[in-house]
């Protein structure tokens, strides 16, 4: 229920940052390092101030536990992905969503926004069908570009290479995969 704010150099805990109702699975600062995002058990998202610890917002909207966040590259959008089956992004500023990416998934793990925050992945989990897909989606509409296929269990990591060339996956099924990426991703228009 708590983030904890640590200076690397000494160990010494800065901030206890508390407000969540349940577990925090997942934590990002954004690009300038002025915030923090949260993904909770609680279904929800919260922004921190890091300087003084406090909440600036909650986003509400997920209807199971929040698996993963991340800051768009500018700052400016937050991406969750659920337990509910949904990829959500978010205005940081209002903490209103902007859009429910429209394809049903399995559980998402994990999310990553590309580094020109175009694009995004999502990793996902499906203990039915043993379909554990990695997902490429463009931002801007919500469309799903590419899946993934060959992990043999959940995927529980992913993220972009620093050129967008490529994508880096890694699972429960003690494997890291390496995928390359559209042209279109990665080439610069």
């Amino acid at each position: 229920k708590t983030l904890r704010l640590w200076e690397v150099a000494t160990g010494k805990e800065i901030h206890q940052f508390t407000g969540h109702t349940g577990g925090v699975w997942s934590v990002a600062f954004s690009p300038d390092g002025r915030y923090a995002l949260s993904g909770s058990e609680d279904k929800t998202l919260r922004l921190w101030e890091v300087a003084t610890g406090q909440e600036i917002r909650q986003f509400t909207g997920h209807h199971v536990g929040v698996n993963s966040v991340a800051f768009s590259p500018d700052g400016r959008y937050a991406l969750s992905g659920s337990e509910d089956q949904t990829l959500r992004l978010w205005d940081v500023k209002t903490g209103q969503q902007v859009r429910r990416f429209t394809e049903k998934t399995d559980k998402i793990l994990c999310v990553a926004f590309s580094p020109d925050g175009r694009y995004a992945l999502s990793g996902s989990y499906d203990q039915f069908d043993k379909k554990h897909i990695l997902r490429l989606w463009e931002v801007a509409t919500g469309k799903e570009i590419r899946r993934f296929t060959g992990h043999t269990s959940g995927v529980e990591s992913v993220a972009f290479s620093p050129d967008g060339r490529y994508a880096l996956s890694g699972s429960s099924d003690k494997t890291l995969r390496l995928w390359a990426l559209p042209e279109e991703v990665w080439l610069k228009k």
